[in-house]
């Protein structure tokens, strides 16, 4: 008998939570996931082998630790079912970019491009006006509202750390790389002030899409109008 896919709706609160929360760390234990629910690990536990069950986590056990003798803490991730629960891109979508890449591959590049010209110049209007600091956190607060659950820290050397502990994309994102490509170009596209760099990567194995940025020295900036023609002719 062919088993049924689990959806969001299937899981109880609990476990929705549970998944949640491990989705926000991108991997943790159970101590960790106890303490940032707070909850005992024994009802941690009980969630992830619910969940563990249902093909929604996975786990790996963390390597030794020097000063930290005995069995190393199993660390939990979510899994390609897991993401999947999560993303905003529907099944037909996927059907859809399918037939177009069957009938021309090029026109499938041209329409991620599409979308990603009228994404940017969108967020560009937000963010106009703002400083960096104000940029950068009405972007993030854009990203969570897109289903990314994006965060932000401020670094100590006034550099900041953007965390996207959801791929809301991620069953088109973990077929064709160009829609996941597209992503750190439209970060510097919106914020053509700032260096940024792509520190952890989902589809290359990591568990969020992580991103530092900083600043840009005004000898290395690209003006606003020079961005906006490098998307229109790229």
């Amino acid at each position: 008998m062919e088993s049924v896919p689990v959806t969001l709706i299937d899981l109880s609160s609990a476990q929705r939570q549970t998944l949640v929360a491990l989705k926000r760390r991108g991997e943790a234990s159970v101590e960790d996931l106890a303490e940032a629910m707070a909850i005992t690990q024994s009802a941690v536990r009980q969630q992830l082998a619910a969940l563990r069950s249902a093909g929604l986590v996975a786990t790996r056990q963390q390597r030794g630790r020097p000063g930290h003798p005995g069995r190393p803490p199993d660390l939990y991730h979510s899994t390609h079912q897991g993401e999947a629960l999560f993303a905003q891109a529907s099944d037909l979508s996927i059907e859809l970019l399918g037939y177009i890449e069957e009938e021309d591959p090029s026109l499938l590049s041209r329409v991620f491009e599409r979308h990603q010209h009228r994404r940017v110049e969108q967020v560009r209007a937000q963010l106009a006006g703002k400083s960096l600091d104000e940029k950068v956190a009405a972007l993030v607060e854009i990203l969570d509202a897109e289903g990314y659950m994006a965060e932000f820290d401020k670094l100590s050397d006034e550099s900041y750390r953007v965390t996207l502990c959801n791929c809301a994309i991620w069953p088109v994102a973990s077929l064709y790389g160009v829609a996941c490509a597209t992503e750190l170009e439209f970060l510097q596209a919106v914020l053509p002030e700032a260096d940024i760099d792509r520190v952890e990567h989902k589809v290359a194995g990591g568990y969020v899409c992580g991103y530092e940025l900083g600043p840009r020295s005004a000898k290395h900036r690209v003006p606003l109008e020079q961005a906006r023609r490098n998307m229109t002719s790229a």
